[in-house]
């Protein structure tokens, strides 16, 4: 079947001139030699496509786990980030987050009220500021406790914020027992775990936090519900031993300031205070970790075998292990094991002094037939 063509396209054929031009042409003389190898292109191979350079490795900074670790790191000084961090991530936002929830909760407290039968006053109840001072304190000191010890947690363990390190670690008992360290670290769940045992630990976990979130509501109560007191004095209307509040807007800007002040004063202390005891914390298992290291126990890979018994001699700080170990390879010598052929053993001991611990090593000296 003949492929379709345009209609208004047309070939012209060729005519007697060109076909005359045609003839003339002298055909090429066949060559019986065979083609050369370069009339003809030669096959591609694998050979001949250019090699991609292999991946240069990551740098540094494309590292995620060297980044974690070094935003993991307790730092010598307090950096820009954690000044950032706690004082205006988490000052200033409390501060704002504070101040809007207590000035929407005043304005459906007290918009509502009928002043006549139940009036607004600094003292006496059912409304009274002074007692809303008093307990917007306190419930905002263990919200924002409790809060901001999930957030800060959430953030040490992404990397989004360093520890404190550079603070010296407490050795008084009341520090180590108010910052949680040590022995008043609270366990961590096991494996065996009963669902009492755990409702006990949690118990426990809340009461001690609810308590140091306490003793913040305490020194708050002390700087601010004075000063709020005595500004209320100032703006009501005093009747007979009290003083009296229209119910918009100086109940609501009193609790606006009030919440927000105290916002921007106790968040960054609760950041810093979990901020630290992350450092103390670290530094503590690094101190751990490098004095097991000065008592852990010499095994076969790190002294010699003598006569196919391993050496074993524990580090530390006196002569009694070295005596013990000389003795052990005296032993060892006059019963005659461990010699081959008859090969009898000359054991030194070799001490040295390492960071100010003795190490002992039992290693063979000579050999005597």
């Amino acid at each position: 079947m003949p492929w379709p063509r345009n209609p208004f396209s047309h070939t012209p054929k060729p005519g007697p001139e060109a076909e005359a031009s045609a003839s003339d042409v002298e055909p090429l003389p066949a060559s019986s030699s065979p083609p050369s190898p370069s009339s003809h292109p030669a096959r591609p191979t694998l050979e001949s496509f250019p090699t991609v350079p292999d991946a240069a490795p990551p740098r540094p900074s494309q590292d995620i786990g060297a980044i974690l670790a070094h935003f993991k790191t307790p730092t010598p000084r307090l950096s820009g980030h954690q000044i950032f961090y706690i004082f205006v991530l988490d000052g200033l936002g409390a501060g704002i987050l504070s101040g809007g929830i207590n000035f929407a909760v005043a304005y459906a407290m007290y918009t509502t009220q009928d002043t006549l039968s139940h009036p607004i006053r600094l003292f006496r109840l059912p409304n009274t500021l002074a007692g809303d001072a008093a307990v917007t304190i306190i419930l905002q000191s263990l919200i924002t406790w409790f809060i901001e010890f999930f957030l800060v947690r959430r953030d040490l363990a992404a990397g989004g914020v360093s520890p404190i390190g550079f603070l010296p670690r407490p050795t008084s008992r009341f520090w180590r027992r108010l910052f949680l360290l040590d022995e008043f670290a609270l366990p961590s769940a096991t494996e065996d775990e009963t669902g009492r045992a755990r409702v006990l630990r949690w118990g426990r976990w809340t009461l001690e936090q609810a308590g140091r979130a306490m003793l913040t509501a305490v020194a708050g109560f002390v700087l601010f519900w004075p000063v709020s007191v005595a500004v209320l004095m100032k703006l009501g209307k005093k009747e007979g031993g009290d003083w009296t509040f229209e119910k918009s807007w100086t109940p609501q800007v009193f609790k606006l300031v009030l919440g927000g002040g105290w916002g921007m004063v106790q968040t960054p202390v609760y950041a810093g205070f979990w901020l630290v005891r992350e450092g103390w914390v670290i530094l503590g298992r690094e101190e751990d970790e490098s004095d097991g290291e000065e008592g852990r126990v010499v095994g076969e890979e790190d002294v010699d075998v003598v006569g196919g018994v391993p050496g074993e001699a524990r580090v530390g700080r006196g002569e009694p292990e070295a005596e013990g170990v000389v003795k052990a390879a005296e032993r060892t010598v006059g019963s005659g094991r461990g010699s081959r052929g008859g090969e009898a053993a000359v054991v030194s001991p070799v001490t040295s002094n390492r960071g100010g611990a003795d190490e002992v090593a039992v290693v063979s000296d000579e050999e005597t037939v």
